[in-house]
């Protein structure tokens, strides 16, 4: 059976969804109608489930997970998903993200959340009472918020803040667990090491617009087996990395900041403003002021 790419448009207008927010980065579900799920799924996007009732039982990248109330699942992008059963209680709460808003929400944060998902894989959360409790609170603020009018000002700022909140406070939870569980000392397969290595060379550095070649210098590898290890751990190329964390920083300083087109342009390693505007072009299909005017 062809499997089904789930994208943030096609979530959005589903009709057994129940859709309590949505923008170009992210989708609130409420909950999905008569119990519906695909009969299998690709989803492009980082999901974060909240059950409230029941349970829920899924293959995710050929692994068996159950899911029930106190628990939180986090699953990166490109995870499959299949052979879904619902409890008839089942009730629960979901949130998708695009790789670039969750590298907004993290940024420095960003290397240790990739090392929890992609090497310990750390995807099924048990949450304290009290950490429940408070996502549980958290999601009914946010859904005030949401339901505001659509002119209301800041409207879009003030549910990122809060969902950037929600994401730093998840990390730290996950990393508190993945600290009481940690097995006695083994070491990493070489080639997920090298990818978490990568991922953390590409957050670290301040001139991201690199070519692959110098990351693998770096890592004391070539640049074909680098992209090999990238696509294996992630199922996207060492190429697809490096322009996800570039268009991150571009999106940053042109929103987020004052700083000239020229002044950008150098702090991102740009040869001109000239290339720098059309690389903001053909990656956005938008010109720098459009994108800084939140286009």
């Amino acid at each position: 059976m062809q499997q089904e790419k789930l994208t943030l448009q096609k979530i959005a207008t589903d009709e057994h969804v129940s859709v309590g927010y949505q923008d170009d980065d992210i989708v609130i579900i409420d909950n999905v109608k008569m119990l519906y799920a695909p009969p299998m799924a690709h989803v492009d996007m980082t999901l974060v489930v909240m059950p409230l009732e029941g349970k829920v039982q899924a293959s995710v990248g050929g692994h068996q997970v159950e899911l029930r109330k106190g628990q939180v699942a986090v699953f990166p992008p490109n995870m499959t998903l299949s052979d879904f059963m619902m409890s008839p209680d089942f009730d629960f709460k979901a949130m998708l993200v695009t790789t670039s808003m969750l590298q907004s929400f993290l940024r420095e944060k960003m290397g240790e959340w990739n090392h929890l998902m992609y090497v310990q894989h750390q995807h099924v959360i048990d949450m304290q009472d009290d950490d429940f409790g408070f996502f549980v609170h958290f999601y009914e603020i946010l859904r005030l918020c949401t339901a505001r009018p659509a002119d209301t000002p800041y409207k879009t700022d003030v549910v990122q803040a809060l969902l950037r909140a929600a994401f730093l406070l998840l990390c730290g939870r996950i990393s508190t667990m993945s600290a009481q569980t940690a097995a006695p000392q083994v070491e990493v397969a070489s080639g997920v090491s090298l990818f978490h290595r990568f991922l953390q060379l590409l957050s670290a550095a301040e001139v991201k617009r690199r070519p692959v070649c110098d990351y693998a210098s770096d890592l004391c590898i070539s640049a074909k087996y680098l992209s090999v290890v990238c696509k294996r751990y992630s199922g996207k190329t060492a190429n697809d990395w490096i322009t996800e964390h570039v268009m991150e920083d571009i999106r940053y300083y042109l929103r987020q900041t004052e700083l000239s087109l020229k002044q950008v342009s150098d702090r991102l390693g740009f040869p001109n403003p000239s290339f720098f505007c059309k690389y903001v072009r053909e990656h956005f299909n938008l010109t720098p002021m459009q994108l800084r005017r939140g286009g």
